[in-house]
């Protein structure tokens, strides 16, 4: 048994390849950037690729290759149903909706006039967001409804960037206020507004629709839980001093004491409905503080969860300590591979069993 790992030194891709060489997995570095890509992958079992909405190149290829390659049975991670609705907010909007999982009211108008409609009906604050972004990116809180208003005839008129070049320019300065980025990462920032990275050339300009969610007040942070192959562990965010969101704000706390465990419990029944080899919600709490969901991703920084102080089993029993999220990644695909083995096997006996038996004579 042998797996292809993308050979890049970003996202999980280092800690997969040290969990092989530590137990011995056998593996391959493969390049799923090049057009050969499926031909590296002849003596290989399956495939793990982190790939990222920062990624121009992945942005292009990913999806279709892990897709071309589930189509040919070849187990990969993340699998179609981990990832086909990764940064895409409007995508996981459906979903949570169509497996009646607690979402927050959320709203998609795919026109202006129903949208504009919508807002004269309205109390706000509303949350207004495109489909992709990280980090509490590209989400606006709209007090009033002439800014909504204008984020309508905006999102179905010129549309919008896929990346903010001054709200990232602002948390670069906020962050360095803290002590937390250097002051180069202002002057990277400031160049931003003149050059975009690369993957929001790619992407382009989002128009043709419009998102908002119900805003939750009175969340000084949110919760976020990640499962993987029937663990869970999470950590809590803490909200920007005069903002209101908190994924990004590099602000933590990871004790057990910090949780609603009925985030855990909805996170991993919401992954067995979604049938899900990893998956990170988001979480708030209504004005009756019953906890909701804002999004799912299946990527996370993965030095922020070092510090995690244990993980649950889906009985809810805490197990304190460290442990290797990147591990249960590999060996989810182990048994992937295992199990698809297994079927291989049983449809060689099936169809040897239904061969005819030479008649003696």
């Amino acid at each position: 048994m042998k797996i292809a790992i993308h050979d890049s030194p970003n996202g999980f891709h280092p800690r997969w390849r040290a969990y092989c060489q530590e137990h011995a997995i056998p593996f391959k570095s493969v390049n799923c950037h090049a057009s050969d890509i499926i031909a590296q992958l002849a003596d290989c079992d399956g495939l793990m690729w982190h790939h990222s909405q920062g990624n121009p190149r992945d942005l292009i290829a990913a999806k279709a290759v892990l897709s071309a390659l589930e189509h040919a049975g070849v187990p990969v991670f993340p699998d179609w149903r981990t990832g086909w609705h990764f940064d895409d907010k409007v995508a996981q909007k459906y979903l949570f909706e169509a497996i009646n999982a607690p979402l927050v009211p959320s709203w998609v108008f795919l026109d202006r006039q129903s949208a504009l409609d919508w807002v004269e009906k309205i109390d706000f604050p509303k949350v207004f967001k495109l489909r992709g972004g990280a980090g509490s990116a590209n989400v606006r809180l709209v007090r009033n409804r002439e800014e909504a208003r204008r984020l309508v005839r905006q999102a179905f008129g010129r549309g919008f960037p896929n990346y903010d070049a001054w709200g990232s320019l602002k948390e670069r300065w906020r962050r360095v206020r803290l002590g937390k980025a250097s002051p180069v990462e202002v002057a990277k920032g400031v160049a931003r507004l003149v050059h975009p990275p690369a993957f929001a050339r790619v992407l382009g300009r989002e128009r043709g629709y419009a998102y908002f969610q119900e805003f939750m007040p009175d969340n000084p942070s949110d919760t976020r839980i990640i499962v993987i192959n029937g663990k869970a562990f999470g950590l809590k965010r803490f909200v920007r001093e005069g903002d209101f969101r908190a994924s990004g704000s590099g602000d933590f706390a990871y004790g057990r004491d910090e949780f609603d465990e009925r985030c855990v419990r909805i996170a991993f029944d919401v992954t067995d409905r979604l049938g899900a080899s990893c998956a990170a919600y988001d979480f708030v709490f209504d004005a009756a503080k019953i906890p909701l969901l804002v999004e799912i991703s299946y990527g996370f920084v993965k030095e922020v969860y070092d510090p995690c102080s244990g993980y649950w089993t889906p009985d809810l029993t805490w197990h304190p300590g460290a442990f290797n999220p990147q591990g249960w990644m590999v060996e989810a695909l182990l048994e992937q591979i295992e199990h698809r083995r297994g079927d291989l096997r049983s449809s060689a006996v099936s169809a040897s069993s239904m061969q005819p038996t030479p008649s003696s004579s």
